[in-house]
């Protein structure tokens, strides 16, 4: 009997942390070690997309049509050039999708319903949420088992994060009880800053062991590969930052593991 998958909210409401960047190199990490990932981009950007290689074009059926028109995953899921990765991916027609569902009593829980009905054994579901706490986070978060948050190594790392957690124990009290904070991964590092180096040590004596271990350094291959239409790990698997998100994989992995049973 396969087990659920695990679905994992990539949230911060923060932009240009690097929390696109770790959804696509965290699920290839994720992939590359024998997991059966998805991504679903919830971001109306679409850079996940885009950073998978997946062209504008080409997205016939996007997280729009999930959320609104309530097109099953198996449809709406799209191969990448990933073995044992897809993508359910976004196109713009996402920043309407408040609008359409606002009024529908099940609002926050469109994902929820639709990622139930999975069918295809997928062992992860990395959700990669826009930059807002908006209602398209909240379906993530309703869906969701955890919560990874990305955090840049810089002075106002921690400004904002106490909104985001609280907003987490807001569902987590509400309409998600399960909901629980996978992890922080500190992320954009540079060791030849000393103020990156006393952000890290900051945030880890604020929050203690819900820290990675793994720092996601600052690092040119990782900010060429979206370019190329590949997450880092295929664009170069021996820099500094994708042997970072294999090791984040391994992180994510075992503390799965060590999660108590449902």
């Amino acid at each position: 009997m396969n087990r659920p998958a695990r679905i994992i909210a990539i949230a911060n409401q923060k932009g240009g942390v690097g929390k696109t960047t770790t959804a696509i190199n965290l699920a290839t990490a994720l992939a590359a070690i024998g997991e059966t990932v998805l991504i679903v981009d919830l971001d109306p950007q679409g850079n996940a997309s885009t950073g998978l290689g997946i062209d504008r074009e080409d997205r016939d059926v996007s997280t729009y049509d999930l959320l609104v028109d309530e097109i099953g995953v198996a449809r709406s899921a799209v191969p990448t050039a990933v073995p044992n990765l897809s993508i359910i991916p976004s196109t713009m027609d996402l920043l309407g999708v408040e609008m359409e569902i606002a009024a529908k009593a099940d609002r926050v829980f469109r994902l929820r319903n639709q990622l139930r009905k999975i069918s295809i054994p997928y062992t992860y579901v990395l959700i990669d949420c826009p930059p807002s706490l908006n209602l398209l986070t909240i379906n993530a978060m309703a869906a969701a088992d955890s919560v990874l948050v990305p955090l840049q190594c810089e002075f106002f790392a921690l400004e904002g994060l106490s909104q985001l957690l609280s907003t987490v124990e807001k569902v987590r009290s509400s309409i998600n009880p399960g909901l629980a904070i996978q992890g922080i991964v500190m992320t954009m590092f540079d060791r030849r800053n000393n103020l990156a180096t006393q952000v890290v040590d900051d945030v880890r004596a604020h929050l203690g062991d819900k820290v990675y271990d793994t720092v996601i350094p600052r690092n040119v291959r990782i900010s060429e590969a979206p370019s190329y239409g590949k997450p880092a790990i295929l664009y170069d698997l021996k820099c500094a930052g994708s042997q970072a998100y294999l090791s984040l994989a391994s992180e994510v992995i075992r503390r799965e593991r060590l999660r108590p049973a449902a």
